[in-house]
């Protein structure tokens, strides 16, 4: 038979031993949740680790003008796979941290009747084609939530300015083969600048009420107004435009709290026209090294 004593030692080694096991499992279960830990805060920290964000845009009805070529124009459905798009890579990409849709442009190829160069959407109501667009009487809005990502300055320290919204007008067939002109274009009616960190707003006015239907289809029947520069301060920051067309009335609303509301016999008379929708980054300057970066997170036309 065992001893007392014998019997106790071997109970006390069983005891030693369990609990030693019992350690290393507590000791490995702790480890595995450390290292989880760690695994989810390197994640956490890792941007390429979080979902990337898409720009809520819809561009199946937007053709793109780009600051190369004569200029290059890509419209749907190519423009669809602007990320993809060798030609507008450079131009048009996604900021997939932030969700938004990036415009850049320097001072390159221009189109006929301007100076300046754009990376700038160009509203198509039938997908590749300029022909079918719509009068005030018809009606439209477009909403766009952008801000300005960076911009160069002139030599005097001040930021350049570009246009970031548009109403241009356009004559239709009959109505170019009238005045006797050799294309469709007309006066723009809206000009949104983002100008050292504020909004903006040009406009046209007829030079002479008096004019007749066929007189005022003519672009220098049409000055720029006087301009309106809204109270707040965007800056660099993200801040929403929308533009509100109908029958005779434009309005323009910064942030859902500044409006700006033309009904005037000049935007009565405006109603000959066929208008279409802009949207980008239109940079209003010829200087050497030049460039801007407008970013778009969101844009919405409805007719």
């Amino acid at each position: 038979m065992l001893k007392t004593n014998q019997i106790f030692n071997y109970f006390l080694k069983l005891f030693l031993v369990i609990s030693f096991l019992l350690m290393v499992i507590g000791c490995q279960e702790k480890n595995e949740d450390e290292v989880q830990i760690e695994i989810i805060e390197e994640q956490e920290d890792d941007p390429v680790a979080e979902n990337f964000k898409l720009p809520n845009i819809d561009l199946s009805h937007w053709k793109v003008t780009l600051p190369i070529g004569n200029p290059t124009e890509v419209s749907p459905p190519e423009i669809l796979d602007y990320a993809t798009n060798e030609t507008l890579k450079p131009f048009m990409y996604n900021d997939s941290v932030n969700g938004a849709l990036v415009f850049y442009t320097y001072p390159g190829a221009s189109t006929a009747n301007s100076s300046y160069s754009r990376t700038e959407l160009r509203e198509q109501m039938v997908p590749g084609s300029n022909s079918t667009n719509w009068t005030f009487a018809q009606g439209g809005q477009m909403k766009g939530t952008l801000s300005m990502d960076e911009i160069s300055k002139d030599s005097n320290g001040d930021y350049h300015r570009a246009i970031i919204m548009q109403i241009h007008g356009r004559l239709t067939n009959e109505q170019r083969d009238l005045i006797g002109e050799d294309d469709n274009n007309a006066p723009p009616m809206l000009k949104i600048y983002w100008v050292n960190g504020k909004v903006r707003v040009k406009t046209k006015e007829l030079k002479d009420l008096n004019a007749s239907d066929t007189e005022i289809l003519f672009t220098d029947a049409w000055t720029d107004d006087d301009g309106h520069t809204y109270s707040e301060y965007v800056g660099f920051d993200k801040f929403t435009l929308e533009v509100k067309v109908s029958d005779g009335s434009m309005e323009v609303i910064l942030n859902d709290n500044e409006s700006l509301i033309y009904d005037d016999i000049h935007i009565q008379k405006w109603g000959v026209f066929e208008n279409y929708f802009k949207a980008g980054n239109y940079l209003s300057t010829l200087d050497d090294g030049a460039f801007a970066r407008v970013k778009y997170y969101d844009l919405t036309v409805v007719h």
